[in-house]
Formats: C-alpha cells, sequence, structure tokens
C-alpha cells in the first residue's frame, strides 16, 4: 500500500470507529424465531409418473409437454402426491404449471429440457425486473398453489444458450445481431414507463392490460423456475442449467425452502435464486455459479414496488457455495418494497469472477428500508471488487422519478476472511443526506486488499472494529 493509500486509509479508520455503542451484534432470537417459523409443504405418496400418460424420450417437446400437464393435472385432482419424470431419459417439453398438492420429482439420472419455442410459453401473470406484467410462462410456474415441491438428483435444463433465449438480451455477445428480438428494442422501456405511470395490471372489466401484456416479440426472457404467491415451497437436490433469465424466482411467496441445490447458468441476468417479497426463505447447502447474482433478494421496483409494499423479509442462507457471480449475496437493486431480518453464515466464496461478497444495491428511484442484515463466518478465496459494497448511486443513469431515497441501516458483518480484492469495504452514499448508518464490521481478516476501503457520501455510525486489512488492524 503506498503511503498515501495508508494515510488515507487510516484516517477513514478513525472516522469509521466513532460511536462504538452503537454497533449491530447477530440477533439469535430472530434467527432462531425464522427458522422454527418456516413450514415445509406435506404430500399424499401416491405417485404418477409422465411415461403412463404419454410422455417420451422420443416425442417431441408439445407432446411432452401436454402430456406432463395431464399427469400433474391427473395428480392434482386426486388430492396430490408424486408427478415422477423417470430416471435415464431426457424429456424435452414446453412450460408446464404446478398445481397445490403437486411434488414434481426429477429422478436422478433424469433430464427434463426446455425448448426455444416461444409458442410452448403461454402468457402468465408474474414480474419481470421487479415490475408486474403478463409474460411468457417461466418454464416451470405455479400460481396461488400451497404444499409445491420440486425434488430428486435430476437435472432440469432451461435451454439457454447464444442461439436461443440468450440473445433476446440485446448483446452481440449473447448473439443477438440488428433486427431481431431483443428486450432493448422498446420492450423493457414500456415496462418501466408502465411501472412509472401506474399503469394497471387489468381493465376496469378485470381483463388483461394490454399495455402490461409481452409476448415472444417483445423479447422479455422467461424464468427458469417462477413461483406466484405460493405458499409452502421446496426446490430440494436438482441441478438447475441453463436458464432463460433468472433461474429461481419465487415472487411474493411464504415459506420457501432452497436445499442441496446445484446453480450452474452463465447467461445473461443469469442470477441463481431471487426471492421476490417473500417472507420466510431457507437457502441452504446449496452450489452457485452464474452469470449475474449468486442470490438477489428484491422486492419491486420503483412505484410498482412502493405500492406493492411488501418488503422481502426473515431470509436465512447458509452452508453455500458460491463461485462466479457479480455477488455472492446480493440486496437489490429492485428492493422498493425494503428488506429485513437477512441472515448469511458458513458459506464458502472463492473466484476472481465473483465480484462481490455482500452487496446492498439501491437508488433514489427505489425507496425503501434494508435493514437487520447480518453475515458471520464466511470464508473467501477472493473476489473481484469489494467484500462488502453498499450503494445508493446503482444505475444512477436510470430514467424514473427520482427523490425516493432508500435507507440502508442495522447491517453486521464479522468473522469474515478474505484473501485477495480490490476493495475492503465500499460504501456509497448520497450527498442528499445521510442514508446510510449503522454499519458494523467486526473481527474480519482481508488481505491481498489492492486499494483499501473506499468511503462517499454522508454516512454515520461506520464501524470498522478488530479488522485486520493487509496485516494491519483497523481500531
Amino acid at each position: 500500500m503506498t503511503a498515501t493509500k495508508l494515510f488515507l486509509f487510516v484516517l477513514l479508520a478513525n472516522v469509521f470507529a466513532t460511536n462504538l455503542c452503537a454497533q449491530e451484534r447477530w440477533d439469535d432470537a430472530t434467527y432462531q424465531s425464522i427458522e422454527q417459523s418456516i413450514r415445509q409443504p406435506q404430500f399424499k405418496t401416491q405417485t404418477f409418473v409422465v411415461t403412463d400418460y404419454g410422455a417420451s424420450a422420443l416425442a417431441d417437446a408439445r407432446k411432452n409437454q401436454k402430456a406432463i400437464q395431464k399427469t400433474i393435472d391427473k395428480c392434482a385432482k386426486a388430492g396430490g402426491g408424486r408427478v415422477v419424470i423417470p430416471q435415464g431419459q431426457r424429456f424435452l417439453t414446453g412450460a408446464i404449471t404446478l398445481k397445490s398438492g403437486i411434488n414434481l420429482v426429477v429422478e436422478e439420472g433424469a433430464v427434463l429440457e426446455f425448448v426455444f419455442q416461444p409458442e410452448l410459453y403461454p402468457l402468465v401473470e408474474t414480474s419481470w425486473e421487479g415490475l408486474d406484467c403478463y409474460n411468457l410462462s417461466p418454464c416451470i410456474y405455479a400460481f396461488k398453489a400451497k404444499d409445491i415441491a420440486i425434488t430428486g438428483k435430476g437435472t432440469i435444463d432451461g435451454g439457454g444458450n447464444r442461439q436461443t433465449w440468450w440473445l433476446w438480451c440485446g448483446a452481440t455477445k449473447y448473439g443477438w445481431t440488428e433486427g431481431t428480438v431483443s428486450q432493448k428494442l422498446g420492450a423493457r422501456a414500456r415496462l418501466l414507463q408502465n411501472g412509472e405511470d401506474g399503469v394497471p395490471m387489468t381493465d376496469e372489466k378485470g381483463r388483461r392490460s394490454v399495455q402490461r401484456t409481452f409476448t415472444a416479440k417483445d423479447g422479455l426472457r422467461p424464468q427458469l423456475v417462477g413461483l406466484n404467491q405460493c405458499e409452502r415451497v421446496l426446490i430440494e437436490d436438482v441441478t438447475l442449467l441453463r436458464s432463460p433469465f433468472w433461474v429461481l424466482h419465487p415472487l411474493k411467496c411464504e415459506d420457501v425452502t432452497v436445499r442441496r441445490v446445484r446453480i450452474e447458468n452463465d447467461g445473461p441476468n443469469g442470477d441463481g435464486c431471487d426471492p421476490e417479497s417473500c417472507n420466510r426463505v431457507l437457502i441452504e447447502d446449496c452450489y452457485f455459479n452464474t452469470g449475474d447474482d449468486c442470490i438477489a433478494i428484491k422486492s419491486g421496483r420503483n412505484s410498482d414496488g412502493r405500492r406493492r409494499g411488501m418488503a422481502s423479509q426473515n431470509i436465512i442462507v447458509r452452508r453455500c457455495t458460491m463461485k462466479n457471480g457479480h455477488g455472492g449475496v446480493v440486496i437489490g437493486s429492485e428492493i422498493s418494497g425494503g428488506c429485513r431480518n437477512v441472515f448469511a453464515h458458513d458459506c464458502v466464496m472463492d473466484s476472481p469472477l465473483l465480484d462481490r461478497v455482500l452487496r446492498i444495491k439501491t437508488n433514489s428511484c427505489r425507496g425503501g428500508v434494508i435493514e437487520h442484515i447480518y453475515m458471520r463466518d464466511i470464508q473467501v478465496g477472493q473476489c473481484g471488487e469489494s467484500v462488502l459494497k453498499i450503494n445508493l448511486d446503482y444505475e444512477h443513469n436510470e430514467v424514473c422519478c427520482r427523490g425516493n431515497y432508500p435507507v440502508v441501516r442495522h447491517v453486521l458483518m464479522e468473522n469474515v476472511t478474505c484473501q485477495k480484492s480490490k476493495y475492503g469495504v465500499q460504501i456509497i452514499g448520497l450527498e442528499e443526506d445521510c442514508f446510510v448508518h449503522d454499519i458494523t464490521v467486526r473481527n474480519c481478516r482481508f488481505d491481498g486488499v489492492a486499494e483499501g476501503n473506499f468511503l462517499s457520501g454522508k454516512t454515520r455510525n461506520i464501524h470498522l472494529l478488530h479488522l485486520i486489512l493487509n496485516n494491519q488492524e483497523v481500531f
């Protein structure tokens, strides 16, 4: 570290270490309450095998889609149970919809592969980047269902690549060429404007709003698993590959468990798991290797999110492994409904292509309060940018109604080690007022930090306590 950088580092350390009485502490009582309150789904033991209803490894996607959906519907009508994708076979299909009481079991060695035939993805009620809309169905969808699961040691393949869904992002590196379908040719901007203008989802007769409806020609890619307003959800043991867009997207759900799931997805906007406006979520023993954030907690974007007013809250992330991605545990940026009570611990992260460990990103379009965020006992080999990054000026060129200032407060990071990064702690506040406060980094060791720490904008009660940065303790 140069003499100038060392001077700035010591100066910032003195600023950070004031008002020690306000430092944050791990909230065991709230953690235990969340852990004990998450309800698990219950299923009947009866089994329905998709090959008994016409599905075949030799059939085309349209035929298999009808057969798999028929199996799900038959099982649901009988009161629920196991719908089995049998081992050792690959089934091409279009979108399917889970019903209450259904456990979709993809057996070990089985592959459920979703094809790039947009006509096999009907329009459904969903959310896209935090904005409510009708869009192409996620590959696996559920709406207002209770007691649903996707389990088994098989593989669910979203079929995304540079010749299919991914080119719709509009980037040439993902295969897009001038004149072809893309979200950047007006659809994304229209949806953003709908949110700003408060365009309703339905008209006065309850019919789907034309303005909020998007079709294949608009290029808004579907999620791999999209669950809307569901209760008691379990995703367990499956491998999820090549999602068209976000991989797991629980939306306005309660009691969600994601356990021992392996996610490999290097596509554009390829977030691993994005709980949006969800309550009571457990993500444990999972593996993430993504083209975007590994876990990104959300609660709606801008005016849409503020009108919805549903925080994401009571979330536990534990014993997960994160490789590539923009961030390991991320909050935002579509976080207008706020976020509270997030606990992450005993995770391992390591990749030069993993940009940040704990990341909070928002801006003055969003509003909302982000509070009571806890991270501890994390081992990081290396990350590309920051161990902790709080950014209130994310997407500062976004076209939106400004003046909706977010608040980030009561954040704790402790017992985190990192062997290499550009920054240790990076906090970007705003000049208008102090919207970031009561942040504690305690008992951490960050080695190989190229640029030290970085602070801008107005903040208060930023505590770096017993932090070893490049072998020098910050008091």
